[in-house]
């Protein structure tokens, strides 16, 4: 074996080409070598871009340099990349929105900020009262694509039309509706104005359920508040107790009045009934004694003895030559 004592030995006289050849190869990666690692990179965006996965309770929204072109269903899906562009919305999912108070810790015992949001809640009823006003609103995605093109902002929309028209209907209503008597009222109105605005905006946005959460006076008025609605409450029971005694008293009177005129119409009609007979009664006798005076008279007698007799008790007949009726009656002998 040939000993090499210099490096340049290992190459021979091949050294200079190999060396020439490397930098030629050096030259042509530095031209070609970022345009194939960016093309490389590009390939993988590509690829990344491509598919997209859409949840069990979203739709995919696809644009097309910014115009709609189709909407997909959960799962996986592909679409062009960098001209092509995906908005997922939740179509499924109830969204919820509240005024005058916030969830700070949602569960079993919710938690609420200490927080008090009198910007949104302080509200004038139509009595010129001031009330504190708690509500929720509730609402979904009916139609994506009317919201992804119709409306810029949806929550801060839905607020500001929910505050506006919530402060409309209160004020259209008295302190004691809002209270206690039109709660179910005022929320279906607020909810049927509310979705009348958003449909006129064209918002795809429906909603579900408007309610009040709490209503109260401020702090600052609660005990006089307390007090007028305690004599409020005095009032009405002492109304409440009048027409009680009302309904007893007015119907019994009503009635025996109206038994007392029946009863007189009752004793008239009879009696006016009894002259009739016994007029046609007379008008008969007459009539009959004129054609048999004797019989009549006879007749007449007789039934005066039927209907007297029977009433007399003990009956004597006396001969008309008896001087003395004494010697006929035996005093110690009864019945």
């Amino acid at each position: 074996m040939a000993d090499f004592e210099k490096p340049e030995d290992l190459f021979g006289d091949s050294k200079d080409e190999f060396i020439k050849q490397a930098k030629e190869k050096l030259e042509r990666f530095k031209t070609t070598g970022p345009t194939i690692i960016i093309g490389v990179f590009l390939i993988i965006i590509a690829l990344f871009n491509s598919f997209y996965s859409v949840g069990p309770d979203e739709v995919g929204v696809i644009r097309r340099f910014g115009k709609y072109v189709r909407t997909t269903n959960p799962g996986l899906h592909l679409k062009f990349p960098f001209i092509e562009k995906v908005n997922k919305v939740k179509v499924k999912y109830i969204f919820k929105e509240e005024f005058g108070f916030r969830t700070t810790r949602p569960g079993i015992v919710t938690q609420y900020s200490t927080r008090e949001y009198f910007d949104e809640s302080l509200m004038l009823t139509g009595d010129l009262n001031v009330l504190v006003v708690e509500w929720i609103v509730q609402f979904k995605v009916k139609d994506p694509v009317k919201l992804l093109f119709n409306i810029r902002n949806p929550q801060e929309t839905i607020r500001n039309i929910s505050e506006a028209v919530m402060r409309q209907v209160i004020g259209d209503n008295t302190v004691n509706e809002v209270l206690t008597t039109r709660r179910v009222e005022v929320n279906q109105e607020v909810q049927d104005n509310l979705q009348e605005i958003l449909d006129s905006y064209d918002s795809g946005i429906q909603i579900v359920t408007v309610k009040l959460q709490d209503v109260n006076p401020p702090d600052e008025v609660k005990p006089s508040f307390n007090e007028v609605n305690e004599a409020k409450q005095e009032k009405e029971q002492v109304i409440n107790e009048a027409w009680e005694k009302y309904n007893k008293i007015i119907p019994r009177a009503r009635g025996e009045a109206e038994k007392t005129i029946k009863e007189s119409e009752g004793y008239a009609l009879n009696r006016i009934n009894m002259s009739k007979g016994d007029a046609a009664k007379f008008i008969a006798t007459w009539e009959a004694y004129k054609e048999a005076k004797d019989v009549t008279k006879k007749r007449l007698y007789l039934e005066a003895l039927n209907e007297i007799l029977p009433k007399a008790g003990k009956k004597f007949i006396v001969d008309s030559k008896q001087t003395g009726i004494l010697p006929l009656l035996d005093l110690n002998r009864g019945e």
